[in-house]
């Protein structure tokens, strides 16, 4: 399909806008940049309330956000949430629309994650507090007013990165009892630049440049890209982890490699739910002002976790 018309006036507007002769963004540029496109989330969560706390994480206490909705009882389904920004960027605040959205259509209590960024913290810091993060919410269940035997762990863009990992490192160490992952326009792999990487580097809502610096910023000098702790589309053991809902957009760099993990995930025996949508972009489930898109996609993720959590 072409590109969808909205989605197409919004990258006509963002180049408009944006400066001629693009160079690599400063650490405070990207923030400030994904602070302003995460303004167009519009998702509807009328009955979530939430409140913010402290998590003990491997560098220090980590905010969190948890989300409730009216509907949920006394021990609801967890869903532990990792935002997206390329791992230097984003928040808890930046994402808060997007993660009661989520909280709203699974009746899931969601946990959203305000995990270390880079520069200042380098791989493997977000991963650490990623699985120390999970660990918690599965230890303090009965206190959060969640079921530890039914707990999602989910991520948009970077965050779904994160969650991808949490799962593989699950299924190493065991001890987590996470019954599906949910990856929204999941980055996995900087091992191989993919067709897709190739194809929309330039002018599909987050160019090569931004992935390029993010990257730099977040891996140190000496580490292997094809870590799968970095790139969990290499790993080589994938037989076993939970369910997985998976949402890619025909006009993202990062679409290939997120229909290469959902292929390999199918071959490896796991059950998979993915949906590769026609004429969107990156991050468009979080541009809800801009795309009717993004409410159904919230509403139909969902109705995907209600379903694998109640299995």
């Amino acid at each position: 399909m072409p590109l969808d018309p909205l989605a197409k006036r919004l990258l006509t507007m963002m180049a408009a806008a944006g400066p001629q002769g693009r160079s690599r963004p400063s650490v405070e540029a990207r923030r400030q940049s994904l602070a302003k496109l995460m303004q167009f989330a519009r998702a509807e969560a009328p009955d979530v309330t939430a409140s913010d706390g402290m998590l003990p994480g491997p560098g220090g206490e980590l905010p969190y956000r948890l989300y409730s909705p009216a509907s949920a009882g006394e021990s609801a389904p967890g869903f532990v949430f990792f935002h997206g920004g390329g791992l230097v960027a984003g928040s808890i605040a930046t994402h808060d629309r997007i993660a009661a959205a989520l909280a709203h259509a699974s009746g899931c209590r969601l946990v959203s994650i305000d995990y270390r960024l880079a520069p200042e913290h380098k791989f493997p810091a977000a991963v650490d507090d990623a699985i120390a993060a999970t660990e918690w919410v599965a230890r303090e269940a009965p206190t959060l007013g969640i079921d530890a035997e039914r707990l999602v762990v989910g991520g948009d863009s970077a965050g779904a990165t994160l969650a991808a990992i949490v799962c593989q490192e699950a299924l190493q160490n065991a001890g987590l009892s996470i019954v599906a992952q949910c990856l929204i326009c999941p980055v996995l792999d900087f091992e191989e630049t993919s067709p897709s990487r190739e194809e929309f580097a330039e002018g599909h809502l987050i160019d090569r440049i931004t992935i390029e610096a993010d990257l730099a910023d977040y891996l140190p000098g000496d580490v292997d890209a094809a870590d799968p702790r970095i790139s969990p589309l290499r790993a080589s053991r994938l037989a076993g982890l939970p369910t997985a809902i998976i949402h890619t957009a025909e006009f993202d760099p990062m679409r290939d490699e997120g229909n290469a993990y959902a292929r390999k995930l199918l071959t490896a025996g796991v059950a998979v739910e993915h949906v590769c949508h026609d004429g969107m972009v990156h991050n468009f489930h979080a541009m809800g002002a801009i795309l009717p898109q993004a409410q159904l996609v919230l509403s139909q993720i969902g109705e995907q976790v209600r379903r694998a959590v109640e299995k």
